[in-house]
């Protein structure tokens, strides 16, 4: 999927956790696409900075604003702040995740809180605040995981149930906002390369085989897919839950 250059010029786009991995591969192909990009961190203010830079460095607009995708309060200001700097939001990227493996008997309650708080409650806050300042042709787009539709492998309940709820909220906010002319979208990633899951990582290769074009995927190849799906091209597609995983799911 490609997306014309500076398909998206004039839009304002939020990507939340944009400061690593595959939220940063985000944030710079919307910038690429012509948007303004705000990106919200938590622990990686010299991250963000950088992903901000490449993006000025590029001839794009940038900013980067704190915000633990776990505190609501947090959220809302963040948002806000973007509305109030730039008169509105076009797109919401909601990519901000964390992970807590183990079997679930194991898990400790605080963890569970915390995977919730993030994976659920933070993609709910916001996209309950953007809204308030996205109009006519907006686009709202929830980053799940190929594991709603094959577990893999062992330990990652937790994770998956959060993912799940996505996918959930996902379809029923379609119906919601339709009327309004925004879209909402799923792309769920399959094995990319992160923080999370390195390539190197402990299971990578016991995942490698199983894709079928034979490799990790990009952040690019996430955010390629998301281009597509913030731009005006997508505007007939709503309620998608779109598979980026080399085939893993087939």
């Amino acid at each position: 999927m490609t997306t014309q250059h500076n398909a998206l010029t004039g839009k304002i786009a939020i990507v939340t956790g944009g400061s690593r991995s595959i939220g940063a591969a985000i944030a710079k192909r919307l910038a690429a696409d012509g948007a303004t990009v705000a990106i919200t961190y938590n622990a990686s203010p010299d991250r963000a900075e950088a992903v901000v830079q490449d993006i000025i460095a590029a001839g794009g607009q940038a900013v980067a604003l704190p915000a633990d995708a776990g505190n609501p309060d947090a959220v809302r200001a963040a948002i806000d702040q973007v509305a109030l700097r730039f008169g509105k939001i076009d797109i919401l990227v909601n990519n901000a995740g964390i992970s807590v493996l183990g079997a679930p008997e194991d898990i400790a309650f605080e963890d569970f809180q915390r995977i919730l708080a993030v994976n659920v409650t933070g993609v709910f806050v916001a996209t309950q605040q953007a809204l308030k300042h996205m109009g006519q042709g907006g686009r709202i787009i929830h980053i799940g995981s190929s594991m709603v539709q094959y577990a893999a492998f062992a330990t990652a309940s937790a994770y998956t149930l959060t993912k799940g709820a996505l996918t959930g909220f996902n379809r029923g906010l379609v119906r919601d906002l339709g009327p309004r002319g925004i879209t909402v979208n799923i792309v769920h990633p399959g094995p990319t390369d992160s923080d999370m899951n390195p390539a190197d990582g402990a299971v990578a290769d016991f995942l490698r085989p199983n894709i079928a074009v034979g490799r990790y995927g990009e952040g690019k190849d996430i955010a390629g897919a998301v281009a597509y799906l913030a731009s005006a091209d997508a505007g007939f597609v709503s309620g998608a839950e779109l598979l980026v995983d080399g085939g893993f799911t087939a």
